[in-house]
């Protein structure tokens, strides 16, 4: 089964959300095979605090903005890992190290993101 409609249009607008604020290593997943409690999972990379703050708050503004409903969102107060649960779309948005701890691709079948505390950019493996 495939990401219906309302899905995708949710996933367009927070991927966009994300790049108007420069959202590093943006990775959409289609978990409609994996599980029933979401169809969408999109993981993304901020290089500060007050950057993943910036980019999960963008992602929920705009989706409110079209119409959607935000269901929670978790994660401000540290800005380490902030999740945006807007249904059957879940968005993450994390600090580098973060990230690459918890492995969320890797857990949902997608790819492993590598991390360099060299400050050098993230890739996909």
């Amino acid at each position: 089964m495939a990401m219906n409609e309302y899905t995708q249009a949710m996933r367009a607008l927070a991927i966009t959300a994300l790049e108007d604020i420069k959202g590093k290593d943006i990775v959409d997943m289609d978990t409609t095979e994996l599980t029933d409690l979401f169809d969408c999972m999109i993981v993304c990379t901020g290089d500060s605090n007050r950057q993943v703050r910036a980019l999960a708050n963008n992602v929920a503004v705009d989706l409110k903005a079209k119409g959607f409903e935000i269901m929670s969102t978790e994660g401000h107060e540290s800005g380490e890992w902030v999740l945006v649960d807007a249904g059957s779309l879940i968005v993450h948005v994390m600090l580098p190290p973060v990230r690459d701890y918890y492995d969320l691709e890797q857990l949902w079948g997608g790819q492993k993101p590598t991390f360099s505390p060299l400050g050098k950019p993230w890739s996909a493996v």
